[in-house]
């Protein structure tokens, strides 16, 4: 009984701390946003891309090309929120992979040290924790 508790005790205090500021979700899902109670987001407007049809399935994703996810406009209108989040793109939320967005991409990659090529790639994906 008492190495059961000793166990348990040495368990909790071995799980990670996290600050109030950082929030108490460790739900990550950009393309189901949740504020920091992991609530799903409730904006007072909606965009075009929020009645866009999406995969059931997250996994699906990883599966397609980047040239077939710049033609999903759920995925363009995740992609686009995570950059304006970041501050690399200032346009609409529309779900189109216009040159403006492909120009917030090439200026992720010069900061996070990747090869430029202003296309979505594995390592802008991976960058903005999208599938």
């Amino acid at each position: 009984m008492h190495r059961l508790l000793i166990l348990l005790l040495v368990s909790v205090c071995l799980l990670p701390v996290r600050s109030p500021a950082e929030g108490f979700s460790f739900y990550t899902d950009p393309l189901a946003p949740r504020d920091e109670d992991g609530l799903l987001h409730q904006m007072p407007f909606l965009e075009r891309t929020d009645f866009a049809p999406r995969h059931s399935f997250r996994a699906a994703y990883c599966f397609m090309s980047g040239a077939q996810l710049v033609r999903d406009p759920a995925y363009v209108g995740a992609l686009q929120n995570n950059l304006r989040r970041l501050g690399y793109y200032c346009g609409p939320t529309d779900g189109v992979f216009s040159a403006e967005v492909g120009l917030a991409i090439t200026r992720m990659q010069k900061n996070y040290s990747q090869r430029v090529t202003g296309t979505l790639t594995r390592g802008v994906r991976c960058a903005l924790h999208l599938p």
